[in-house]
């Protein structure tokens, strides 16, 4: 490696050493020489920033390994949908599009703005494409009734990188679910949505590691005027895993709910961080978070709404965050924020962090149901509020997930 590619990133780790290496092999790019600068400003995410100080990539990630396990199997349903794969393999895409869908494959990298506040997805735009991957993966959606786009994320060994932009048209939608299943030592994917004026979207999002693996998981969405965004997330974590999601309301009417589950267990960590932008008046936001930690497990919330003086008015804005700690041992930490300018607006927020209720608890065990399953029964009936507004062909198989998760 030439001197001038290991001063990327300043005391780089042996992982770093071999991100760096990553980009080296890499065709000249400007556009991917900017992504890249962009995260070699910190090199991999650690706890001396801020916004990372709770899931410290720098510290989980020593070298890039192929992990001991395979993928998990994916329980989301395939009927109906169109299936696209990342595999060690390569890209697989279904071999005919319906109207109302095109998709560009493109070896190329686009230019990715703001790509300093997300140091992950810069990783992700800046590596991905190799192999017989394309580097972004565009695509249109003009129609109202198109079919379910279904996403898998399987393998590829030491590390995988992933970038896809949607554009929803005026008055289109899309449903759009994702399963990320382990089988890399590092898997970075950043996704990308562009809603036109009354676009909808319903995005679902499952995600399964192995306690060796890393995962981060960007999304950036940009809403027009009426659109509407909702997003669902059952994360069960890895040993780092954030999955992150910021949005800009970008005109008036739009709409956005940011529901998320975690359950996490021994060695597990899963992250839930969302930044939401009120940029123009009269949008509504509704975010709900719920989670489980058992001992020697780590969940994390972190959220923020951002409302400016004059763009931000008539905001309706409300963020709750809620865990359960089911053992001693268990971590949870929470960093609910509003920062709000604007004076003609209702936001809230909530966070609680505590244990079962023993009268529940009591209740059942007098009813002949042995401990473990009431346990499972009450957190089960906790977090399927927050799994409530995924696409219904979907809904049944999270709440399957988490009771499995939860009866083991």
């Amino acid at each position: 490696m030439s001197t001038a590619l290991r001063d990327f990133i300043k005391n780089p780790t042996a992982a770093e050493l071999e991100l760096v290496a990553r980009y080296g092999m890499q065709p000249e790019d400007a556009r991917r020489e900017r992504a890249f600068l962009a995260f070699a400003e910190t090199g991999l995410p650690h706890r001396r920033m801020e916004a990372w100080k709770w899931t410290d990539f720098k510290a989980a990630l020593k070298v890039l390994e192929t992990p001991a396990a395979v993928s998990a199997k994916d329980p989301l349903p395939h009927d109906g949908a169109l299936v696209f794969r990342f595999t060690p393999k390569g890209f697989e895409a279904p071999a005919k599009l319906p109207d109302g869908i095109r998709m560009v494959a493109q070896p190329s990298v686009q230019a990715f703005p703001g790509a300093e506040d997300v140091p992950m997805g810069a990783l992700a735009a800046a590596l991905a494409g190799s192999g017989k991957r394309p580097a972004t993966l565009t695509f249109e959606i003009t129609s109202g009734d198109a079919p379910r786009l279904h996403f898998v994320f399987e393998g590829a060994g030491e590390a995988s990188f992933a970038r896809i932009i949607f554009l929803v048209r005026s008055g289109a939608s899309l449903t759009l679910t994702e399963s990320y299943l382990g089988g890399s030592g590092l898997t970075s994917a950043v996704l990308e949505f562009d809603m036109e004026k009354d676009a909808k979207l319903n995005r679902t999002i499952f995600q399964r590691g192995a306690s060796d693996e890393a995962l981060a998981v960007t999304a950036i969405a940009h809403l027009g005027a009426e659109a509407e965004m909702t997003q669902t997330t059952l994360a069960f974590g890895a040993k780092v895993a954030r999955m992150e999601t910021r949005v800009v309301h970008q005109a008036s009417g739009s709409k956005l709910n940011l529901n998320a589950a975690y359950l996490s267990g021994m060695g597990f960590h899963a992250d839930i961080t969302t930044n939401v932008r009120h940029g123009a008046p009269s949008c509504v936001t509704r975010q709900l978070t719920k989670g489980a930690v058992l001992d020697g497990g780590t969940g994390v919330f972190q959220g923020k709404f951002f409302v400016p003086r004059k763009t931000g008015q008539h905001t309706d804005a409300d963020m709750q965050h809620q865990a359960l700690l089911l053992e001693d041992g268990a971590q949870v930490f929470a960093k609910p924020e509003l920062e709000i300018y604007a004076d003609d607006v209702e936001c809230a927020h909530g966070n609680t962090c505590g244990a079962l209720d023993d009268a529940q608890m009591f209740y059942l065990r007098q009813r002949g149901i042995p401990e473990t399953q009431a346990r499972a029964m009450l957190t089960e009936a906790f977090i399927a509020e927050a799994l409530g507004m995924a696409d219904e062909a979907v809904r049944d198989v999270l709440l399957a997930e988490a009771q499995t998760w939860l009866s083991s």
